[in-house]
């Protein structure tokens, strides 16, 4: 069982909940305190350095080689720029667009509406009551009516054309009929009440969205109503998913040392809610030539690989990117789960996001270091931060940032148990991850929050 404390007694590190380490954290918790160089007080890692980083061997633990959190998520989002600016627009249906950005802004096609409509049902009436009704009314869809004439009203439909010449609508509920069939209003009515003048929404040419604004539902509507039949996108960014390990079981329960693959499930739906195309999910295994061949051989933007990032005997990924000489951007993150994770620049065109094994911390991966890359590519804007303050309080990694689960109960976040690294059970239930400093949060502390994608939009509006 994991210890509850590292070095207890001692003032720059708190006790952990027995969930928070795996044996691995908490032997590199032991080797940071006999490490001779670092002085008190000394964050450890994070110095500035060249973007291309050595690839001699190292302990993937070292946390003078770890790239601290916040400037991870930035080097993330940088090193996809170039790229953005250079991605051909595409030309998509309305029934492709959802989730897309706009490549260039929505501009009206036509007047909205493009005609005067009625806003209810009732009558189109012209001049003061009472009215004589005509015989024949107006339908939505209908050619041109004739027009009106004093004293003449008409039954007509919401968004049905309004004759020429009428005055205003009364609603159906606002008039009564007499013995005679002449019509009366039972309140006052306005000149032009209920009637949608045309362009009263927008005018020809007129600017609706931006570049830059997410297609969403009501994006749809917009674009449809204003008579778009395709719309000019940026490309979702293309992602291989690359499962390694033997040990991964795809179908039944867990046996003889063999485990289910949590994250062959997982990633894929989870990279199309960040905006992605998954163009292929392969399991390679414990095989460094079959994972140098997966690579090279790769067309994504982006390729993502499921453990393998250690520095352990079947541990293939540092290996078959330096054998392609690739260059590494981030080789670890001062990060709780997920410090192994890495970046790197395969091509110019193409960059590899290396997560860790265990699925929660995979998904601290995922969030540091594909969200904001896949962004970038998605050409989607950056959610604005935000904070709320904690419920109760989160131990801390002594000089990591902790990802920690929550749920949002009102105006605070509940910190939830089963987050170490190997655990999906906290992140199943969330709405989000806290972004605990180094040293914890005390309960009624601001603590910056991770939206999860499903937990804002909806499970459907993400992954369609």
């Amino acid at each position: 069982m994991t210890p509850r404390g590292i070095r207890e007694g001692e003032d720059d590190v708190q006790a952990l909940d027995s969930e928070d380490l795996d044996v691995e954290e908490v032997l590199a918790l032991v080797n940071d305190d006999k490490d001779p160089a670092r002085t008190p007080g000394d964050p450890g890692r994070g110095e500035s350095r060249d973007a291309r980083v050595s690839h001699a061997p190292q302990d993937r633990h070292d946390r003078h080689q770890a790239t601290p959190w916040p400037e991870a998520r930035t080097i993330a989002a940088r090193a996809a720029r170039p790229l953005a600016v250079r991605r051909a627009h595409v030309s998509v249906t309305l029934g492709d667009a959802l989730g897309l950005v706009l490549a260039a802004p929505l501009s009206a096609l036509t007047d909205l509406p493009s005609f005067d409509t009625s806003a209810m049902d009732g009558w189109a009436v012209a001049g003061p009551g009472p009215w004589r009704v005509r015989d024949e009314g107006v339908l939505a869809g209908s050619a041109a009516p004739a027009p009106l004439v004093d004293g003449e009203a008409a039954r007509i439909a919401t968004g049905a054309r309004i004759p020429p010449d009428t005055t205003a609508v009364l609603r159906s509920e606002h008039g009564r009929t007499d013995a005679q069939g002449r019509l009366h209003p039972t309140r006052d009515l306005s000149h032009g009440q209920d009637i949608r003048p045309r362009g009263q929404e927008c005018r020809s040419g007129d600017q609706l969205l931006p570049a830059g604004a997410v297609v969403t539902p009501a994006v749809l509507g917009l674009a449809a109503a204003a008579g778009y039949d395709t719309l000019a996108a940026v490309p979702r960014p293309r992602v291989e998913v690359l499962v390694l390990g033997d040990e991964l079981l795809t179908e039944g329960r867990p046996h003889d040392g063999l485990i289910r693959d949590a994250l062959g499930p997982m990633l894929p739906p989870w990279l199309r809610a960040l905006g992605a195309e998954v163009t292929a999910v392969r399991r390679i295994g414990d095989d460094a030539k079959a994972l140098h061949r997966a690579v090279t051989r790769s067309a994504a933007d982006l390729i993502v690989t499921t453990g393998g990032t250690a520095s352990g005997p079947v541990d293939h990924v540092h290996p078959v990117l330096r054998r392609i000489e690739a260059e590494l951007l981030v080789d670890g993150v001062q990060v709780r789960p997920g410090h192994p994770m890495l970046l790197a620049r395969v091509r110019d065109d193409q960059h590899l996001v290396g997560l860790p094994g265990n699925p929660l911390a995979a998904v601290s991966g995922l969030l540091t270091l594909a969200e904001p890359l896949l962004r970038t590519l998605a050409a989607r804007p950056a959610p604005e931060p935000y904070a709320l303050p904690l419920r109760d309080e989160v131990h801390g990694h002594p000089y990591d940032t902790r990802l920690v689960p929550v749920v949002l109960r009102g105006d605070h976040a509940v910190p939830l148990h089963y987050y170490g690294p190997a655990m999906l059970r906290g992140i199943a239930a969330a709405d989000a991850l806290a972004v605990v400093p180094p040293g914890g949060a005390r309960a009624g502390q601001e603590t910056e929050l991770l939206d999860l994608p499903w937990a804002t939009a909806g499970v459907a509006a993400c992954f369609t």
